[in-house]
């Protein structure tokens, strides 16, 4: 037996290790499988989490520029700034802001109310000096103010109590004199402000000479100037959305269900190698459709008549949102609605005149607002909007509130919601230049008074910058052909698989969508044969049953596998092709993925097809033979081992992404993935790995998962890709390792490098080494503001196209790579930072790898706006969601998920 088992290990194809699969050995060779990591990774000292594994890495300083590809000249949208007083000083302040009672004050918009009014009224004690204020408890001016504590009394004119212009239940109707007198009293406020900190405006301009300074000073001096540009904003009456900033715009797009797309600028200032700039971008946000409550809802529910509203929904919808009153002209907030109709609900009403005054009566809203003020229509019958307090509840009629404008909409689009607005608020880059050389002369940021008072100046025209396009990399296909890309595209016309894998034992089902499965099958099996991949006749062909179409998801999904089960009573598909209902974000998605992989250990393909052509389905087939195993493309580079740095020491390289839940789901746990490189020196194969965290949680908890285990001791991610690196790779173990991190702020750089870095070190040393692998670690950032233009030129830039000077951090190791070809609206450059590079990488070669991994997506015949590592580990966390879609989650406790079927677990399920 054990000569017949290290036969099979040493048996090599392709520099591939091969194994015998579980399906094909007794149990007792199954169990050697089990243990052959341990029999190569020797376990001499067991680490345990607790122990440190490794100093503290700090983030790597650039060493150089790239120096490769052709020279392009750029324009970019960033503005450069000029300081004519580098000496000085910005004062911090804490300020702290009570009523007449002691009660803090909390709001941005009171607050900015509070310090505007307190200016007017003491701006000669402050020495009329401007001050910026970041809504909340910090304030700003530039040198210091006379004395470091003040403590102000503030008083605002024309206050009053929202509460009491509507209906009151248990207390005085609106109108009531003695209760709306006092609410239009001027009412009087504590400001105190104290000394905190001095902030060197000449730390940013150290940063700038390379000199990098040990403190925060320059994020803390470089924040002081994004605080002004809130301001600005606020002060136009502008809806602030973290440095982004939104007007009621005349080019509003209208995705349907009440919400409406606006488009605004997100501006803020940037420390850059060349100097500081002023980033400006344009920016979209959703927002409720301003006018009619009940218009809203009826959009919101896609219903014709108020009588087809959903009540409760409405309920959760409306929650929190501020309307404007027709009868008082003032605006409140939402907190709920009323348990009957508005000509029913009854609150108490003190009677003012007559022989009865000072007594109570009750009496309905509806009578109330018909006696006071107009008699209500269609929301008789309607519950009221209340405005109140929870305690004190203040009913107001349906017809007479308006949605006020400007108030986002946080919840996760619709399919068709976000189609439309991708479709209607794209730029192509002459319209987008333009739109943001208008807001420069429109906004004149460096007007205002605080940023002239610091000596900063903004030129009016964008940031000149040097490019270079990358050389492509060439492909392989099948029957050895090379291919160079053209503008980072090719198709597979003529062209065959370079390692198909035969399609046998499979079947189609589908649910219910209205096409010819024997249609479909016959068309895939001809377009098979063109690429080179043998497809069998499928073995059975799965109807739904037209009952079944009404039932959730799930049962749809029971009982179409046990339909399959009785076409297949012995052996289960080895494949399955699945039709489903709805294009995309189909229910019966996650329910069918979760049995098929974690339960049946079936590989599986979903299609819609609305459009059956051979592009069509070349591009199912790409899919359908990454999951079986099989190769479609290679780089060239990768056929002859003549990876730089990669080719002569085992090297793994991982994508890491964390998806969380959707806006409004903050109850959802966030899915952890990593995808690692297998059939090591190739870098176009990989597994992914992947497990539940916290919601919301960004750094990986689970790549090092210790358990009392003899036999593995390690339930971690890490655990799971080095064993398959080992077991594909000639079994090598990874010397080492190129980690690719998605969805990270810089804030969060130094947490990868020493939290995850240091699971990933511990993972390693548990199989039994205690040599630790080189790490190179890249951060790769896609939701940036940096654009890319051609400075002679009306198209995107070209494939290719890097840029490493002028906007890059001035002493960081980062770089702008736009591996794509933009086709449709504006190219957004991938922004790569280099964190750890142990590996020692030039900076051509680091730029050259990365540009090749953006080729590598077995699914695309486009070269990817992001490497593939990452592309893949997105992909598989979305996919896992949603397995957990349907399922109630316990806030208590984060679920693990499903392990997926050995059969498939090394599989690129992803693809």
């Amino acid at each position: 037996f054990w000569g017949k088992t290290l036969r099979e290990l040493t048996k090599r194809r392709r520099n591939e290790l091969i194994v015998p699969t579980h399906t094909q050995c007794s149990t007792l060779e199954t169990a050697f499988l089990i243990l052959l990591p341990r029999l190569f990774f020797p376990r001499k000292m067991p680490v345990t989490p607790e122990e440190p594994s490794r100093r503290d890495y700090a983030v790597t300083a650039r060493l150089g520029v790239g120096s490769t590809g052709r020279r392009i000249q750029l324009c970019t949208n960033h503005f450069n700034v000029s300081v004519g007083q580098p000496d000085v000083v910005f004062y911090q302040y804490t300020v702290s802001i009570t009523t007449e009672d002691g009660e803090n004050v909390q709001g941005k918009g009171i607050g900015r109310k509070l310090i505007d009014q307190l200016y007017k009224t003491y701006s000669s004690d402050l020495d009329g000096k401007r001050l910026a204020f970041d809504g909340e408890k910090t304030l700003y001016t530039v040198g210091p103010l006379p004395q470091n504590d003040f403590d102000f009394q503030v008083i605002l004119e024309a206050s009053f109590s929202k509460r009491d212009c509507g209906v009151s239940d248990g207390g005085s109707p609106s109108g009531s004199s003695k209760r709306s007198k006092r609410s239009f009293l001027p009412r009087s406020y504590r400001v105190q402000i104290h000394f905190s900190a001095k902030i060197p405006l000449r730390s940013v301009l150290a940063t700038q000479r390379g000199v990098d300074t040990s403190d925060n000073s320059t994020q803390d001096a470089v924040r002081v100037l994004d605080i002004v540009l809130r301001q600005q904003a606020a002060e136009r009456g502008c809806l602030l959305v973290r440095q982004a900033f939104f007007l009621n715009d005349v080019n509003s797009v209208d995705v349907g269900g009440g919400v409406i797309g606006i488009r605004g600028f997100h501006s803020s200032f940037r420390p850059t190698d060349g100097g500081l700039s002023l980033n400006i971008d344009v920016s979209t946000t959703m927002i409720l459709k301003p006018g009619p409550v009940i218009e809203f809802l009826k959009a919101n529910q896609n219903v014709e008549l108020p009588r087809q509203i959903d009540w409760i929904k409405a309920s959760k919808v409306l929650k929190n949102l501020r309307v404007k009153a027709s009868h008082r002209n003032m605006e409140f907030k939402i907190i709920g609605l009323s348990a009957k109709p508005c000509n029913q609900q009854l609150f108490t009403m003190k009677i003012k005149d007559g022989e009865c005054e000072g007594q109570t009566k009750e009496i309905t809203v509806y009578e109330y607002f018909k006696q006071t003020y107009t008699e209500p229509t269609y929301s008789a019958y309607l519950p009221c909007l209340d405005v109140g307090k929870p305690d004190r509840p203040n009913y107001l009629p349906l017809e007479f509130c308006n949605l006020v404008s400007l108030q986002r909409y946080t919840k996760a689009l619709s399919v068709r919601q976000r189609a439309l607005l991708v479709e209607k608020s794209r730029q192509k880059p002459l319209e987008r230049i333009k739109a943001l050389n208008d807001a420069m002369h429109t906004y004149c940021y460096d007007k205002d008074p605080f940023l002239a008072g610091s000596g900063i100046s903004i030129e009016k025209q964008m940031t000149l910058a040097e490019g270079r396009v990358l050389n492509p990399p060439t492909l392989k296909f099948g029957k050895n052909e090379d291919f160079l890309p053209s503008n980072g595209r090719w198709n597979f016309n003529k062209k065959m698989l370079i390692e198909p894998r035969a399609i046998k034992n499979w079947a189609v089902v589908n649910f219910s969508f209205p096409c010819d499965s024997s249609h479909i099958s016959r068309e895939l099996i001809s377009c098979g044969m063109r690429k080179g991949i043998e497809i069998d006749r499928p073995f059975a062909l799965v109807e739904e049953e037209p009952q079944s179409k009404n039932l959730s998801a799930v049962k749809r999904v029971e009982k179409m596998i046990a339909k399959m089960k009785s076409k297949f009573p012995i052996d289960p598909p080895h494949f399955i092709l699945c039709v489903l209902p709805e294009r995309k974000n189909s229910d019966i998605y996650g329910p069918w993925k979760k049995v098929c992989l974690t339960e049946a250990g079936i590989n599986t393909q979903c299609i819609c097809p609305t459009k059956i052509n051979d592009q069509y389905l070349t591009n199912v087939l790409l899919k359908i033979n990454s999951k079986l195993g099989g190769i479609n493309s290679l780089l060239g580079m990768e056929c002859s081992s003549n990876i730089p740095l990669i080719n002569k020491i085992p090297t793994l390289i991982l994508g890491m992404d964390v998806s969380h839940g959707s806006p409004g789901r903050a109850d959802v746990p966030s899915i952890a993935a990593v995808v690692g490189s297998k059939n090591w020196p190739l870098i176009s194969r990989y597994r992914a790995a992947v497990r539940t965290q916290s919601p919301k949680m960004e750094m990986i908890d689970s790549l090092f998962q210790p358990v009392e285990d003899p036999v593995n001791g390690d339930n971690g991610i890490m655990n799971e890709l080095f064993v398959e690196f080992f077991k594909t790779s000639n079994a090598r173990k990874p010397k080492q390792i190129i980690i690719f991190r998605d969805g990270v702020s810089e804030s969060q750089f130094n947490q990868v490098l020493n939290i995850e870095v240091d699971q990933i070190i511990k993972a390693y040393q548990r199989l039994g080494e205690t040599d630790v692998p080189k790490f190179t670690v890249i951060v790769a950032q896609k939701r940036h503001h940096t654009k890319l233009f051609q400075a002679k030129g009306h198209e995107n830039v070209p494939a290719g196209t890097v840029v490493d000077t002028k906007i890059v951090h001035p002493t960081n190791y980062d770089f702008y790579m736009c591996a794509h070809a933009g086709i449709i609206g504006t190219s957004r450059p991938a922004h790569y930072h280099v964190l750890l590079d142990e590996i020692g990488f030039s900076p051509d070669e680091l730029q050259n790898l990365i540009h090749s991994l953006s080729y590598v997506n077995q699914r695309s015949t486009t070269a990817t706006s992001i490497v593939a590592p990452v592309r893949y580990a997105h992909l598989a966390a979305a996919q896992f969601a949603q397995f957990t879609k349907f399922e109630d989650i316990s806030e208590e406790k984060v679920p693990e998920l499903p392990r997926l079927h050995e059969r498939v677990e090394s599989n690129m399920f992803f693809c």
